[in-house]
């Protein structure tokens, strides 16, 4: 049975709200109805091999200018753009000719809720703006994202913001050092691989050892939804953030789904019987620690008030870099908009706001 236009603008606003703040689907929906709404010879909305690849061009050359950013998911999670529980052919010709009736209607409907989420953005970069090491709560800037729902697809990577800062912060203050050396010392073998150990290990056979800072690093800013860890360090553990309540079968996915011998789990909750669970019953040795929200509010407590001369400002520039790389923001977004002749009058009947 063919969809209507109300089906198919229930599929783009479900497809939409699954979305994280930069909105690379929909935008990526966007300019294939815009490029059908200029040129009609060269695409048709119910073949999607003739705009499946030239589509990820065009939403990169948008979103390029936008935010400065382009999409970096695999090609498989991109593609799964056009699969029946996404914006497949049919839904999409169904609003390829919704958008061709009404002057780019649904086009202007997407940019518009992309200035939603961005506007959103902006009022968060402006708390992290305004405050200071006296009046920072970090419940505060997780409660912006758990109740606006502009935000909420985004708390995971907020998450990992506010886990990585602190780390990072705590390990720098510490000044921690690391030492490597070699024990199996040979060297005729050192000499004949003086190349390799001097550009992998920084060790030669005149300098037996090497002392390095501890350092922890986010493995990408990446609004994707792809698997694996989301932080490293230097002197051991790995790190994976979930912003959900830790059960066994979460655990023993990521004990399984990482290839690491030691592995931090920070989560939003985890109970005391889950985590002794965790840590002995299901004997998952690789799994070092469990960290919650709980614990990450008291500590960023601790940077702020008994630390705040020592760590309090560094912490707090950190989460604002952070922030900015994690969710861009630019002025161009309204000038676009006007560019293409999207004006909030189009926005009429079922696409009014």
């Amino acid at each position: 049975m063919a969809l209507d236009v109300l089906e198919a603008k229930k599929k783009l606003d479900s497809h939409i709200r699954k979305q994280r703040v930069l909105m690379y689907k929909p935008i990526q929906v966007a300019e294939i109805l815009y490029q059908y709404r200029l040129d009609q010879t060269n695409l048709s909305p119910l073949d999607v091999n003739t705009y499946r690849n030239p589509s990820k061009r065009w939403r990169d050359d948008v979103t390029r200018r936008l935010v400065g950013r382009i999409c970096t998911s695999s090609a498989r999670f991109q593609d799964n753009l056009f699969e029946k529980n996404a914006m497949p052919p049919e839904v999409i010709s169904v609003l390829a000719q919704e958008n061709n009736s009404k002057h780019g209607v649904v086009e202007a409907y997407i940019y518009f809720r992309f200035l939603e989420r961005l506007s959103m953005v902006a009022k968060v970069a402006k708390f992290l703006r305004d405050q200071d090491v006296d009046t920072f709560r970090l419940n505060e800037l997780l409660e912006i994202f758990e109740t606006e729902k502009a935000l909420k697809k985004s708390i995971d990577k907020v998450y990992e913001i506010v886990v990585y800062s602190l780390f990072h912060t705590v390990i720098r203050y510490l000044d921690v050092e690391i030492e490597l050396s070699i024990k199996n010392y040979d060297k005729e073998m050192l000499e004949d691989f003086e190349e390799f150990t001097q550009l992998i290990l920084g060790i030669d056979s005149s300098s037996q050892t090497r002392k390095v800072n501890a350092s922890i690093y986010r493995v990408g800013v990446t609004n994707a939804a792809d698997k694996g860890l989301d932080m490293w360090t230097n002197f051991g553990p790995v790190v994976q953030v979930k912003h959900i309540t830790l059960s066994p079968e979460l655990a023993e996915d990521i004990s399984e789904s990482i290839n690491a011998d030691e592995i931090v789990i920070v989560c939003k909750k985890a109970e005391a019987e889950i985590i002794q669970l965790v840590l002995s019953q299901l004997g998952l040795s690789r799994i070092k620690g469990i960290v919650t929200e709980a614990q990450l509010i008291e500590w960023y407590e601790l940077c702020f008030s008994k630390y705040k001369n020592q760590m309090g400002q560094y912490l707090l520039e950190s989460l604002r870099r952070e922030f900015g790389e994690e969710f861009p923001y630019t002025d161009e977004l309204p000038l676009f908009l006007e560019e293409r002749g999207y004006t909030k009058d189009l926005l009429t009947g079922i696409w009014k706001p």
